[in-house]
């Protein structure tokens, strides 16, 4: 078999989860362990295992919400805090990136460890230290007068409560995150999905 994405059913939405490309020997073979006479074509058969997958998949998976993976976050960072003290928020926070938060709750980015390194235009950690250990100098960035409205990586991709498996996968797709905001219908947030947790979730959804 072919392992990769098959095209979904006509009139599914969207390729969410993945299914196994089932070529035309594949069919016919499995057609012909069946005992008895099988009216159905080929592609009759293609139809029926995508919209089985597609069932199978609400099954499984169609119960996970937003709300119930969240995290609750440890921290918040207003536009207008100061680089230096954001980044001592994050690591005290020990998450890679939080959410930036007006003072009517609502969000309005994220601050993650690579704006950092792009503020530092430095493409690894690796690299940076390096250049710190090469010439000290070099890296004369003023953290202390840069606030996090600068650096934030905005508009910050949110999804609801509310949202369903496939609307997180989307909404992950949007961006390379490790964590995405969760957001009400106002945009104030109500917690943090982490790309971990929701891979988890899914797993573990595929394998009961």
């Amino acid at each position: 078999m072919n392992e990769h994405a098959a095209r979904p059913p006509s009139g599914a939405a969207d390729e969410t989860v993945p299914e196994v490309e089932l070529a035309d020997e594949d069919i016919v073979d499995a057609m012909q362990h069946i005992p008895g006479y099988l009216d159905i074509t080929p592609g009759d058969f293609r139809e029926v295992y995508h919209l089985a997958h597609r069932h199978a998949t609400e099954r499984l998976l169609g119960g996970l919400r937003a709300e119930g993976l969240m995290r609750t976050v440890p921290a918040v960072l207003p536009p207008g805090m100061m680089l230096d003290e954001a980044a001592r928020t994050l690591v005290a926070s020990g998450f890679k990136a939080l959410p930036v938060v007006e003072s009517d709750g609502r969000v309005i980015g994220m601050l993650t460890e690579t704006d950092f390194l792009c503020r530092l235009k430095a493409g690894t950690f690796l690299e940076l230290l390096l250049r710190m250990v090469e010439d000290a100098c070099e890296l004369n960035h003023r953290c202390h007068e840069t606030p996090v409205r600068e650096a934030m990586t905005a508009p910050a991709v949110t999804v609801r409560p509310e949202a369903g498996f496939r609307e997180m996968m989307a909404a992950f797709r949007q961006h390379a995150g490790r964590s995405m905001p969760v957001a009400d219908a106002q945009g104030k947030l109500r917690g943090l999905l982490l790309r971990k947790d929701f891979l988890e979730a899914l797993d573990r959804g595929a394998h009961r």
